[in-house]
């Protein structure tokens, strides 16, 4: 992965890629689906990006690090347990809503990675998800949830994520702060021991 910020150009090819993954699947995406998807011909594309697997591992570990960058942020701060998992919510929600690069990486597609990336990515996921379980059971010891299986607590929350994207982006009724506010109130009413979410 380069190291380098992306240009202009690669951002939209990025973004474009990102669709396209999800709309057909990495494997159906085709070199020349994404040269007419940025209006360019198959051969000018290779002057901004190496591979398609280039443009995947960009996407997947650009999220991944921006994952653990804004949970290392929201583990420093000096709040309860319970409103570090409100701000985690609030983190993958508003990433949801804002980059549809996430859903791509964080749903199937990064299983099309190729060694040692594929290891490395799970590594980081897990790194995060290890992290964010620790944060569940700092909450349940601090009683302000319910003793839920913390691994299930974390995978009901990712989950009810997913689809924010393909809602927000059909949706013309509601606005990004209603959306959040509704599945914070669904999944922080659901686990908490008082009525916390409005806090």
């Amino acid at each position: 992965m380069s190291e380098n910020l992306p240009t202009a150009k690669k951002t939209i090819i990025l973004v474009a890629a990102a669709k396209l993954f999800r709309d057909k699947g990495y494997k159906a995406t085709s070199m020349r689906d994404l040269a007419a998807a940025v209006n360019l011909k198959a051969s000018s594309l290779y002057n901004h990006i190496g591979s398609k697997e280039e443009l995947l591992k960009e996407i997947c570990f650009a999220n991944a690090n921006r994952f653990l960058k804004g949970l290392e942020e929201i583990d420093h701060q000096n709040i309860c347990a319970f409103d570090k998992i409100k701000a985690l919510l609030k983190l993958h929600i508003t990433i949801a809503l804002e980059d549809i690069t996430s859903i791509t990486s964080f749903n199937d597609e990064w299983r099309q990675l190729s060694e040692p990336d594929l290891s490395l990515f799970l590594e980081m996921r897990k790194d995060y998800e290890k992290r964010f379980i620790q944060i569940i059971e700092k909450a349940q010891l601090e009683k302000s949830i319910k003793s839920i299986d913390p691994t299930i607590c974390l995978y009901t929350i990712l989950s009810s994520t997913r689809w924010v994207y393909d809602y927000n982006k059909q949706s013309k009724k509601k606005k990004p702060d209603q959306i959040l506010a509704s599945i914070q109130k669904i999944i922080l009413d659901g686990i908490s021991l008082k009525n916390l979410s409005s806090n």
